[in-house]
């Protein structure tokens, strides 16, 4: 479902009539103004075509870096044949070789997180990064092959279309519709071949580096074990923050207005003037509807009931009611989340909305929602967290939340930090960007199938 949204919340904004209104699944407030708010989907044309440009242009320069590797390698072995007999030599010979090779790795690691997705570790030793070069010039010669074959493919298809276009017979081949369409085919059958053995040259290269760059099953569990005792000992924390907010809000909120009634009425039975009377039941009604509204705050930050009786759409729609600033919602999500994830996604709006509104001086808030499909880590990629799968395609949902503020957020503060601890419970990752000056961008992903 999908509902793109801009509502004004907040007393402050709210100076016209209010009716209800709903746009998609979101139950929202007026004014509401239906524009687009675009959230970047993975399957997009846009998409498809910056990750193919990346891939290129990460497997030419792969192929370039194959080319220097080569000459590496050679140069390494003919500056350690006058000293293979000699220890004292060899060994100093073999540093500088081994010190050249950490470098060179180091430079393919770059390369393959930047235009082929691909984190891996830096490598365990400088053993370890000579033996993954030695293996790896191969394909990266290989990718280059392919890629000298499309272009040569691309410039003749070009050159052969564009004579038979101005009138010529390329070849003295004269233009024929059988030919026309055997050439077609031919050249659909040879791109998609083309296309296919440059995606299994990036996977190998991939394959590569987690083989040699990345760290051992071993490793990858016991980073595992510590990340979760230390995402645990994170949760108590915010556990134990939350009820000392809770306390704090029932106390010095609801607690002084329910004295402050119970003074009003002490007083109204004292009072014998009927004007009076009439006066102080008006002001204990009034302070008894404060004293609920102050209860329905405390109880909406400890949970939500429109998550789970209307579902997350009307939950972040509250939310911009709320707000004392404007909060544009780009909604694009299929189908419900679970419910653990609907809760986290919820405090983290809810807070980085709080959070742009009370710190940020923002004058409007984006926040984002959309699905990621990513290819399965296999227990590698993602950070190298392990994961026993088998590598399947792995479903996220992206928040991303945006204003206009004046930035510099914080993100060991109190709120934040316990936003990310929430979300690193449930795997997710949790990024801010807040430049002083602003804007300040916080996205968030997390698993949810």
């Amino acid at each position: 479902m999908r509902a793109d949204v801009v509502v004004t919340g907040g007393e402050k904004a709210a100076s016209a009539r209010v009716a209800t209104a709903r746009v998609g699944t979101a139950r929202l407030e007026e004014p509401v103004q239906v524009g687009p708010v675009r959230v970047e989907e993975p399957g997009s044309v846009e998409g498809v075509v910056r990750r193919s440009c990346r891939l290129l242009v990460g497997l030419l320069l792969g192929s370039l870096t194959a080319v220097i590797e080569v000459v590496f390698l050679l140069a390494a072995g003919i500056a350690l044949l006058p000293v293979a007999a000699r220890p004292r030599p060899r060994l100093r010979v073999l540093d500088r070789i081994e010190s050249g090779s950490r470098r060179l790795a180091d430079l393919e690691r770059a390369r393959l997180a930047t235009y082929l997705g691909a984190d891996s570790a830096s490598p365990r030793g400088d053993r370890r990064a000579l033996t993954y070069l030695a293996v790896r010039w191969p394909v990266g010669l290989l990718g280059g092959a392919v890629l000298g074959l499309l272009c040569y493919g691309a410039v003749v298809g070009v050159a052969i279309v564009a004579g038979w276009t101005i009138g010529l017979e390329p070849d003295g081949i004269a233009l024929t519709w059988p030919l026309a369409l055997y050439f077609g085919i031919a050249g659909l059958v040879l791109l998609y071949l083309a296309l296919q053995g440059l995606a299994g040259v990036a996977a190998m290269d991939r394959r590569l580096a987690r083989r040699f760059l990345g760290p051992s099953e071993r490793e990858l569990l016991q980073s595992r074990i510590s990340e979760l005792a230390s995402s645990r000992a994170g949760i108590v924390a915010a556990v134990d923050a939350e009820r000392r907010r809770i306390e704090r809000d029932l106390h010095d909120g609801v607690q002084q207005r329910l004295v402050a009634l119970a003074m009003l009425l002490g007083r109204t039975r004292r009072s014998d003037d009927p004007d009076q009377h009439a006066d102080l039941l008006r002001q204990a009604h009034e302070e008894s509807q404060q004293v609920l509204h102050d209860l329905r705050e405390v109880a909406w930050r400890v949970y939500p009931s429109a998550l789970d009786t209307l579902g997350l759409a009307d939950a972040l729609a509250a939310v911009a009611e709320r707000s004392e600033v404007p909060v544009r919602i780009g909604y694009d999500l299929p189908e419900r989340l679970p419910s653990q994830v609907e809760t986290v996604v919820y405090f983290v709006v809810c807070e980085a909305v709080t959070n742009a509104a009370k710190h940020g001086g923002a004058a409007l808030v984006s926040v984002d929602l959309g699905i990621l499909d990513r290819p399965g880590s296999g227990g590698h990629e993602s950070g190298h967290r392990y994961d026993p799968g088998d590598g399947g395609p792995r479903r996220s949902v992206r928040v991303r939340i945006s204003d206009d503020g004046a930035g510099g957020a914080d993100p060991n503060g109190g709120g934040l930090s316990g936003l990310a601890r929430r979300v690193l419970a449930l795997d997710g990752s949790f990024r801010l960007d807040s430049p002083a000056g602003g804007p300040t961008t916080i996205t968030v992903e997390l698993p949810c199938g």
